[in-house]
């Protein structure tokens, strides 16, 4: 299947199969996933008329006599301000009814009873709701909560809010995979499981601990019974499994639960051995199966292809990146292939695409050292390609 139609059977079988049910977290655990939900504005930003500035707030014309102190967080002045009056102010504190305006330090003359300056009408008051009033809508479904999101929702008054966030179990396999230490005798480090994790991350989901198993298909069936189970994961992406090896028994176990299998294979390289299924899960609704090469920047390639497409569908939320497809000039030669799509690691210099290297299947290196992947199509001729960011 071409790269760009593998992505689309991704995100098709995300939206069939999603959106997955909202759950109700502290707003503090809501990083990262998608609002289930309008955000909504519990009270009014700011929630009464505040000084925008550390000064004097003022009453009628000038000049004024000094009849005390406001600050942040203290109670309201007792009474209005009356005409020739001010308080000294400070920036957040509630400006007592009666206020013409707050007259900044660095704008006025003042001693221990008088003060003296011009004034504009209204000036440095921020009014109750300025920003955002009470009741109104201010993020519809579906938007990502960022750190900035967070600090608006607490603005508002959320203590919780509604989200959506795929559940993903990761399952590694080969019998030549350690998980942790120096590798001897044969075995190689597991990169792909520390790796997952993050990535499921960034596209708005959160991952169970790694499960790592064998070569072994009847192990593999079970991973897979375990992890779909009941309400079981959204997503389950095994790593290592989807070749045409001896030892690559997914094909094997999607028919033995009788998944129905949408991909079988990917003309990109690298990343060729990827698989996308549609599996059931006994009291609840469908789930995808996303099958990784077992190749470290191999499963960075198929991951961007199948798995973060299909995660983002299925919390009804934008994927990472800027909105719509990124395109960049690309510097420098890149290996072209006259059927597959070459995902290649670059990184953004002055408005250029430019190759890292090190981006050989088994390699991480230049994942690392990557801003994103150069997507290069087949017979490309430059000098422009799309480009998928990778995680900062």
């Amino acid at each position: 299947m071409a790269w760009s139609e593998a992505r689309t059977a991704a995100r098709e079988c995300g939206r069939a199969v999603g959106p997955v049910p909202g759950v109700r977290v502290a707003v503090a655990d809501a990083a990262g996933a998608a609002l289930d939900a309008e955000l909504a504005a519990l009270a009014a930003v700011p929630p009464f008329d505040a000084a925008a500035m550390d000064g004097f707030a003022v009453a009628g014309p000038g000049p004024w006599t000094l009849s005390g102190r406001l600050l942040a967080g203290a109670a309201p002045a007792p009474s209005p301000l009356a005409p020739g009056q001010a308080v000294e102010i400070a920036t957040g504190a509630r400006v007592p009814p009666g206020t013409a305006a707050v007259l900044p330090y660095e704008d006025a003359e003042h001693g221990s009873e008088k003060v003296h300056g011009e004034i504009a009408a209204g000036r440095h008051i921020r009014r109750a709701g300025q920003d955002v009033a009470r009741g109104a809508s201010v993020l519809p479904a579906g938007s990502v909560v960022t750190p900035a999101v967070l600090g608006l929702a607490a603005s508002l008054g959320h203590d919780t809010i509604a989200v959506r966030r795929p559940r993903v179990a990761v399952l590694v396999t080969g019998d030549e995979i350690a998980a942790s230490g120096v590798p001897g005798g044969g075995r190689v480090r597991d990169a792909i499981g520390p790796m997952l994790p993050g990535l499921a991350a960034w596209a708005g989901a959160a991952a169970d601990p790694v499960v790592r198993l064998g070569d072994d298909r009847a192990a593999l069936v079970a991973g897979l019974q375990a992890a779909l189970d009941g309400a079981g994961a959204d997503v389950v992406a095994v790593c290592g499994s989807s070749s045409r090896g001896p030892a690559d028994h997914l094909r094997a176990a999607l028919a033995e639960i009788g998944a129905a299998v949408l991909v079988d294979g990917v003309a990109c390289r690298p990343g060729h051995p990827q698989m996308l299924a549609r599996a059931r899960r006994p009291g609840a609704d469908d789930a995808v199966v996303v099958g990784l090469p077992g190749n470290p920047y191999a499963a960075v390639g198929a991951a961007l292809t199948l798995l973060v497409p299909a995660l983002c569908a299925l919390a009804g939320r934008p994927e990472p990146g800027p909105p719509g497809p990124e395109r960049l000039p690309v510097a420098g030669e890149v290996p072209v292939h006259p059927d597959d799509t070459r995902l290649v690691a670059v990184s953004v210099r002055r408005g250029r695409a430019v190759p890292v290297g090190h981006d050989r299947p088994g390699a991480l290196l230049g994942a690392a050292l990557a801003d994103g992947v150069a997507v290069i199509p087949p017979g490309w001729t430059g000098p422009d390609a799309e480009l998928l960011r990778l995680p900062g």
